[in-house]
């Protein structure tokens, strides 16, 4: 075994445990600096090394013009190769994160992606352990946070990295299914997540079923069913499912997601019935998300995109005094383009114009509520940079 090639693995697994099923690279075929500064053609795959940027100029609106500012949405550095046929391992840590690790239940910074080891049991089965990109169906969670212009509020508010192990079986090589068993928070304490009147399970777990499939070559589906022990006597049902469309000219996904929660995981609805209040939250809430993203290829070096979001937030029982039904629908619409000026490499600089409503039921103000609109429009760079 390569020492040099184990190195990088040994290093993570003694700093914090390992990794699940990882989304895929947007810089796979690019050459990576170390290879265009040495002219020396990289030929291992036992160390990867990537920056990964997302950064604009923004102007915000809000009934008029109110502020503009440079700012990077997302800069992660990470690790990634294989160490033999059967051993692999990834980690990825969000730099501009707070990095405290003290009050999380995994012992890990809440800046982290992933860190841990991947094995290859046989052709057909594998095992992914430790920090790792929870297995959600839908492909919003499922590509690289960089690549996001606009997340949808089920997504914003969703814990998508956490500690646990996953089981993935391709029973055939175009279907997948993945069993995976997690913390089912990032914090440590279940008073700090829900508040007070929530007590802890001894098995404070969430379990997911996700398959995910592809057809013709040009189809692809990611469905997932998620359950989770909140605390005592309280669970989550998360379902997301997701279908995409690839060719040459079109990228396009719809995602459908829903999630049922005896407590408030989202914090959604605990804010527009509590608004001035952060210590318990609510219980019986229930969103809806549907968002939808196409991509085409109007020229070799341009894409014109266009995305649009429905979301609802409600109670599925009456919580105290406030009664079943729709709190909140949201909506988004963007639109832009993208402009990749380097043949092979993924680089683009886009402009996009990103808009959002918030409408509010009668049964929502009657807590202080008001619609409002926000308005943003971005001019940046999107680059997933190989280093190594």
């Amino acid at each position: 075994m390569n020492i040099k090639c184990m190195m990088p693995a040994l290093l993570l697994w003694i700093v914090c445990p390992a990794v699940a099923q990882e989304e895929p690279d947007v810089a796979k075929n690019e050459k990576s600096l170390f290879e265009q500064v040495t002219n020396i053609q990289k030929k291992q795959d036992c160390f990867h090394l990537y920056l990964n940027m997302n950064g604009s100029a923004d102007a915000n609106f809000q009934n008029g013009f109110n502020d503009g500012e440079f700012k990077m949405h997302e800069l992660r550095i990470e690790m990634k190769g294989k160490v033999t046929d059967w051993l692999s391992y990834r980690y990825r840590q969000r730099i501009n994160r707070s990095y405290d690790g003290t009050s999380s239940v995994d012992n890990m910074p809440s800046s982290i992606d992933w860190a841990g080891l991947g094995i290859q049991v046989n052709k057909q089965f594998s095992i992914f352990a430790g920090k790792q990109g929870a297995a959600y169906g839908g492909f919003e969670t499922y590509i690289n946070p960089i690549e996001g212009y606009e997340p949808t509020d089920m997504a914003r508010n969703l814990t998508c990295f956490l500690s646990g192990v996953n089981f993935i079986y391709d029973f055939t090589p175009t279907q997948q299914l993945q069993l995976q068993v997690t913390d089912n928070r990032v914090v440590k304490s279940v008073t700090t997540q829900y508040g007070t009147g929530y007590t802890d399970s001894k098995l404070p777990l969430m379990y997911s079923l996700n398959w995910n499939a592809r057809w013709a070559n040009v189809f692809y589906t990611r469905y997932s069913a998620s359950i989770s022990s909140q605390a005592r006597e309280n669970t989550l049902k998360y379902f997301a499912f997701g279908n995409r469309l690839l060719t040459k000219k079109f990228d396009g996904y719809v995602d459908v997601k829903y999630s049922l929660e005896d407590a408030d995981n989202k914090g959604i609805m605990t804010s527009i019935l509590q608004p001035n209040a952060t210590t318990n939250k609510v219980k019986n809430s229930e969103y809806l998300s549907l968002m939808a993203l196409l991509k085409f290829r109007i020229m070799p070096e341009w894409n014109l995109v266009v995305q649009g979001m429905y979301e609802t937030a409600s109670l599925h029982k009456a919580y105290n005094e406030a009664e079943e039904g729709r709190y909140r629908t949201s909506l988004a619409y963007i639109g832009g383009i993208e402009y990749y000026p380097i043949k092979n490499s993924n680089l683009h600089f886009f402009l996009m114009y990103i808009g959002r409503k918030y409408n509010y039921t009668d049964r929502a103000r009657q807590y202080g509520n008001t619609d409002y609109n926000t308005d943003r429009i971005s001019i940046g760079y999107i680059y997933q940079l190989p280093m190594f």
